[in-house]
């Protein structure tokens, strides 16, 4: 009796279909949008990052202007013009500062969770959330420059671009600063205690307020010491270009660049050294 030979079975080898990964730009994109899309739905938040600084503003411009004088050039005797850019640092400022504070809450919310389980590199995270800051932060910041005429200043088309231009890395320093200050944090409060020790006098120390060459001698060392006293003399450099500032615009943008590369390797190597960080 003939055997019939069975040919045996093709078993199908199980195929694991390993979604490929999406690369950077997509989920750092994708974050982007998120934050652009949750702050312009809470109108309050835009509000107050615009009204609170026009407010402070106007209290010390107009208490300030009889006595205060930068000596030469368009803002003479004007603190209005004088604190103009430095207002428009503080935009800046606030603005960073809350986007940077929604960090602790997409982690409290268990947001964050999701997004550091997702196959996607950890500086899709860091780009995402900073360039949704700096976007916000820069928008807020240059919408402030439609008041310009009210202080008799009234920008090239070449002077325009270099405000802009400036405004935006002064964004992105805030805002990758204020990325890794809010990483390692689970507490808005202590957030804020950090704000108010580091940012606020980085700010208040940056020829924002007062100018450089009318403090102390060791005040005026921490202003030169301060990278952000560079960001806001570039500004004024673009706001008045026949005025003359404490440093040439080529050193003022060469210290902001880099403080902006600086501030951004840092919150990569935090995210990186916290995610890396062997299982107990």
């Amino acid at each position: 009796m003939a055997t019939a030979t069975v040919s045996p079975q093709r078993i199908p080898t199980a195929r694991v279909n390993h979604a490929a990964a999406p690369g950077i730009w997509l989920p750092a994109f994708t974050l982007w949008k998120r934050e652009i899309v949750r702050f312009y739905r809470q109108k309050a938040r835009v509000v107050g990052v615009i009204a609170s600084p026009l407010l402070f503003w106007l209290v010390l411009g107009s208490g300030f202007a009889k006595s205060f004088h930068t000596g030469s050039g368009a803002s003479d005797g004007h603190y209005f013009a004088f604190f103009f850019p430095g207002t428009i640092v503080m935009i800046v400022l606030f603005t960073a500062i809350f986007s940077m504070m929604s960090l602790i809450q997409d982690r409290n919310e268990g947001f964050l969770l999701s997004v550091m389980a997702a196959p996607i590199s950890r500086s899709s995270i860091v780009l995402g959330k900073v360039l949704g800051g700096t976007t916000l932060a820069a928008l807020q910041g240059i919408c402030f420059l439609l008041f310009s005429p009210l202080v008799g200043v009234h920008p090239t088309l070449v002077s325009a671009a270099l405000s802009v231009l400036v405004i935006v890395l002064i964004s992105f320093v805030i805002t990758a600063l204020g990325f890794a200050i809010a990483w390692p944090m689970d507490s808005t409060q202590a957030f804020h205690a950090v704000v108010n020790l580091i940012l606020l006098p980085l700010w208040m120390l940056s020829g924002s307020l007062f100018p450089a060459s009318g403090a102390s001698g060791w005040l005026r060392l921490c202003m030169r010491l301060n990278p952000l006293t560079y960001g806001v003399d570039a500004l004024r450099n673009g706001l008045f270009p026949t005025q003359a500032t404490d440093f040439p615009l080529s050193l003022n943008l060469g210290i902001t660049v880099g403080f902006c590369a600086v501030v951004f390797a840092l919150s990569w190597a935090i995210v990186n050294r916290r995610t890396n960080k062997p299982a107990a």
